[in-house]
């Protein structure tokens, strides 16, 4: 077993312990026999699926949400960043007074010596030194935050791919469920038309007939519920798309022509890189850590310095002159003594925080192993099922073609071919049900893989970068 360092996490980061097993157990004797590929979906070898996903990575209204909230977290690492650089503002002041003329001094200066005019201009500046590193945690955790946002757009990206091709099959699924449904319907009318034969020849009973009406009666009833699951399954398909269901078409075809891609999972340490979950996870967690530590400078002193410098006169002609110019410089030093447990509070609050992502991501990580393990188990068991499932149908269709041949003839009894129907009838329809399950397991795997081989560190906006030095 491998142990997970939390090395990358910063200076106020906690200890990680996170095993890592060197191989699945469920992978095979070569897990890199053959790689997943970055876009996936087309080792489906469907044209209409990955027209779907290229739209849906497009269109899809949850990856434009949390565009909104990059957004956000860009536009709150650079008010992070601010701090760490000085605040300077420029000022212009023009003030004419006029003092009251209402006693008796007022009265004999009349002519003007009453009113005032006084012109500024000044430029002021002020710092807060972070000798502390108080504001530089701040904007660390500002910054793995708008980092933990990418990745959380990468999650809805996977998410949405995935569901968008489990959507797509669900489609085919229903239409053949559909056409069964259908096939089925025709071959028990056409033996009720047999058994209406032999009524007519004297050779059946009413009782005989009346229960194959039973049976086309309930084939018939299977048909509107896969007509209902087959629209919801195409509106379902096209919210994903961003799209109303009305302006939407799906032309499908059949599960049949879907190809199955070959998979291999690689190492479970590949999967810590390639999950996006995992790396928002990680985002987090150094978040976390910076604002433990932004939240233990504030215990230190806050040192700041201000500056103003200007010009002021009675005329506005004079206002630029040498002898008009002010300034003044101060610095202050500021320690706090008594908060009633404010700044404890605040950093006993952001430790629990640590803590509890430190677990998340460690809940991360091993439910990512589960996952693979899960998935990889589904793909070889419904892959068995399959198989197995389509020997039960060939079984029963010949069983039911010899039944409907000997009833023709009069040599079988109809216990024997109403046994046979619904055998043949429930095979094929879970034939169909196991190929669905083949297919959404294999889309789970590549799921719980991280969805691509592809890792590069999502871009952070140069605004932010640019504040962090």
């Amino acid at each position: 077993m491998h142990m997970l360092s939390g090395c990358i996490l910063g200076s106020e980061k906690p200890e990680i312990v996170v095993e890592i097993p060197p191989a699945y157990r469920n992978a095979g004797p070569k897990p890199y026999a053959a790689l997943p590929t970055y876009e996936w979906w087309r080792g489906f070898r469907s044209r209409e699926l990955t027209a779907l996903i290229d739209e849906a990575q497009q269109a899809n209204l949850d990856i434009a949400a949390v565009v909104g909230r990059i957004l956000q977290a860009d536009a709150q690492a650079r008010l992070a960043g601010a701090p760490l650089l000085p605040n300077v503002d420029l000022g212009g002041d023009a003030t004419r007074t006029r003092a009251s003329q209402g006693n008796s001094s007022s009265l004999t200066t009349r002519t003007g010596s009453s009113e005032r005019v006084a012109y500024s201009a000044s430029l002021s500046a002020s710092y807060e030194i972070d000798f502390w590193g108080k504001n530089r945690a701040a904007l660390k955790a500002a910054e793995q935050n708008a980092v933990a946002a990418r990745y959380n757009r990468e999650v809805v990206h996977l998410t949405t791919t995935a569901s968008t091709a489990n959507a797509y099959f669900q489609v085919l699924a229903a239409q053949d469920r559909l056409r069964v449904a259908r096939n089925n319907e025709k071959s028990a009318s056409r033996i009720l038309d047999l058994f209406k034969q032999r009524l007519d020849a004297g050779t059946a009973s009413e009782l005989d007939t009346a229960q194959q009406q039973s049976v086309v009666a309930t084939q018939r009833a299977a048909i509107p519920p896969l007509e209902q699951q087959l629209r919801e399954n195409i509106h379902a398909l096209a919210v994903l798309l961003g799209r109303t269901p009305e302006s939407f078409m799906v032309r499908g075809g059949g599960m049949m022509q879907i190809a199955i891609p070959r998979i291999t999972p690689g190492l479970p340490s590949d999967v810590l890189t390639q999950r996006p979950d995992i790396r928002q996870a990680e985002a987090q967690l150094a978040s976390a850590n910076g604002n433990v530590e932004s939240a233990r400078a504030a215990f230190f002193p806050s040192i700041s310095l201000t500056g103003t410098g200007g010009y002021q006169s009675n005329a506005l002609r004079l206002l630029f002159q040498p002898e008009a110019a002010f300034y003044s410089i101060a610095a202050s030093l500021t320690q706090p003594i008594f908060d009633g447990g404010r700044l404890l509070g605040n950093l006993d609050l952001e430790r629990g925080f640590q803590e509890e992502l430190l677990q998340t991501y460690r809940k991360t990580i091993i439910s990512a192993f589960a996952d693979v393990e899960n998935a990889l188990v589904a793909v070889q068991q419904t892959a068995r099922r399959e198989r197995l499932q389509g020997d039960v149908v060939s079984a029963s269709r010949r069983a039911f073609q010899i039944s409907e041949s000997r009833l023709r003839e009069g040599t079988i009894d109809l216990v024997t071919s109403l046994n046979t129907q619904q055998t043949l009838f429930q095979a094929e329809d879970a034939a169909m049900q196991a190929r669905l399950a083949h297919l959404l397991a294999v889309v789970s795997l590549y799921q719980a893989l991280g969805g691509s081989w592809i890792a590069d560190p999502p871009a952070v906006s140069p605004a932010i970068v640019s504040t962090s030095g």
